[in-house]
């Protein structure tokens, strides 16, 4: 038996997007990768993964194969590398008898409606809401709240993919029609919509990692947003203080929102309003977040998600010791921007001048434009049609400020489009 043969394995199941972190992130601790796929085809609307990484790739079966062939690795874990690998991550650590949140809440783990149920059956704070297949159904339970506006969202998706912000019926009805019987990101059919309360407040992201119910809390972002129509779209955001401000309160509420969704395991990525009775969960996703970038946050934050995943899977008791009841510590001052745009049509070339520029800037950790040429660029809705990500980090507020106005002032000069667009174009995936 070779050498790469006797290193422990971990299974990651659909690692796209910033899955494609974890493999690394094992790597450092001696561990090799298997990636198993939850679909007969690849995702494309998502960053693949990098199955160059892997020791092996087990493509598309049932659990029970799945099971059986995983077993031959003698894994030590299996973990969602992204949204759609939830569900099938819970259940092949189940059939492995591997440490794993089961697959008694797993619905309620990707399923928004049955999120929030589980919430309040565990007497957790949480919004009033409603589903149907029926737009008239959905107008009809807004005009009975009667407290406009209401938020219009997928029962499964990610990156505000399909949310809209609604004041009043017409706006209900068009959201509705707009999804429903749509196929979303990861390819499911949307047969049924989701209708909730507006929780009125400032929004927050919150990243944790856990190992048997022991915790340590990641980082918690304020989001700054903007509203374009019925979209709140994503503008910036910035680092807490962990021990001040409304962090506390937040990193509280979300050990409960945790265990009354079975979470005791692994990544996890939520959004939270504050409002005036306090935080409450707009949705959570037991992944990596979207938004990690190792060297970034470990600049910013002392550490990152990736890093602290695969610490917790493979040295569990290390990770005990030096991060279980703790929170991140903020070394500097960082933002992460997603610009918008209202162009429409198709990139010919990016302005690579332009681009120097903005990766010149003194607090540019890394700019990443989403479009390539080729690939058309559309007027921004949500996290799939921002134009480019922007990490922003210094140890001055005021440098941070400096930049974002410049890159406010460049984003839409990174690119230059055809004049007339072809028929064909497709709108550059996720990056």
């Amino acid at each position: 038996m070779s050498g790469a043969e006797l290193r422990p394995v971990a299974v990651l199941v659909d690692a796209y997007t910033t899955g494609n972190h974890l493999p690394p992130a094992f790597a450092k601790l001696g561990v090799d990768v298997v990636h198993v796929q939850s679909t007969p085809e690849l995702m494309t609307s998502m960053r693949l993964p990098d199955l160059s990484q892997y020791r092996a790739a087990i493509p598309y079966g049932t659990p029970a194969d799945t099971a059986a062939r995983l077993a031959e690795f003698a894994p030590i874990c299996v973990v969602a590398g992204q949204e759609p690998g939830v569900l099938l991550a819970d259940e092949l650590s189940e059939l492995l008898g591997l440490p794993g949140n089961g697959t008694a809440l797993s619905a309620a783990r990707r399923d928004k409606y049955e999120m929030i149920e589980a919430l309040r059956r565990a007497g957790v704070r949480c919004a009033d809401q409603y589903k149907s297949g029926s737009a008239d159904d959905l107008v009809a339970w807004a005009e009975r709240h009667g407290d406009y506006p209401v938020v219009v969202k997928p029962l499964s998706s990610a990156a505000t993919d399909g949310v809209a912000i609604c004041s009043d019926a017409r706006e209900v009805r068009e959201a509705a029609e707009a999804v429903l019987g749509t196929v979303n990101i990861f390819g499911e059919r949307n047969d049924e919509m989701l209708i909730q309360s507006f929780l009125q407040g400032e929004e927050y992201m919150v990243d944790f990692v856990s190992y048997d119910g022991d915790r340590y809390a990641c980082c918690v972002w304020q989001y700054h947003k903007r509203l374009i129509g019925t979209h709140r779209i994503y503008d910036r955001d910035s680092i807490l203080l962990p021990d001040a401000g409304p962090a506390p309160a937040i990193i509280a509420y979300l050990y409960e929102v945790l265990d009354a969704l079975g979470i005791q395991y692994g990544p996890t990525h939520a959004e939270v309003i504050v409002t005036p009775e306090g935080p409450v969960l707009v949705e959570i996703g037991a992944r990596l977040s979207g938004g990690v970038v190792p060297d970034f946050h470990d600049r910013c934050l002392g550490g990152n998600q990736a890093d602290l995943t695969a610490l917790a899977y493979a040295r569990p008791e290390e990770f005990r010791d030096r991060h279980a009841g703790r929170t991140y510590h903020k070394l500097a001052e960082a933002s992460m921007v997603l610009t918008s745009t209202t162009l429409d049509g198709v990139v010919e070339d990016l302005d690579h001048a332009v681009v120097a520029e903005i990766q010149a800037l003194e607090s540019v950790h890394t700019f990443v434009p989403k479009v390539a040429p080729g690939r058309r660029i559309r007027p921004t809705v949500d996290l799939y049609t921002a134009t480019a990500a922007v990490h922003l980090v210094h140890d001055s507020a005021e440098a941070l400020r400096r930049d974002y106005d410049r890159v406010q002032e460049l984003k839409d000069r990174v690119y230059r489009l055809h004049a007339a667009e072809p028929e064909t174009a497709e709108q550059e995936t996720a990056a």
